[in-house]
């Protein structure tokens, strides 16, 4: 009877770890379209306003787009590796 009851609690400890993990990849994934939403829009408004600096401006908004997503992909592939590891 112990037993049993030992193996329930790791088996329901492991499905919330998989639950959380996938939780934080989505997570992740929103918060990364959220940044790169606003720097998409912080650049427009500022090519708007100065359109002689729009490549200067342009080249920094893929800089900071790439160093957001790539966050966001190590995020999400710790998320997964939690997921196939537990």
């Amino acid at each position: 009877m112990l037993l049993s009851t030992m193996i329930l609690q790791a088996a329901a400890g492991a499905a919330l770890g998989k639950f959380g993990a996938a939780i934080g990849a989505g997570i992740a994934a929103l918060a990364a379209a959220i940044g790169i939403g606003k720097i998409g829009k912080s650049t427009m408004e500022s090519i708007a306003r100065q359109p002689e600096a729009s490549g200067n401006l342009r080249t920094s908004m893929i800089i900071a787009a790439g160093m957001v997503e790539g966050a966001a992909l190590f995020a999400i592939i710790v998320c997964l590796l939690a997921i196939v590891i537990k």
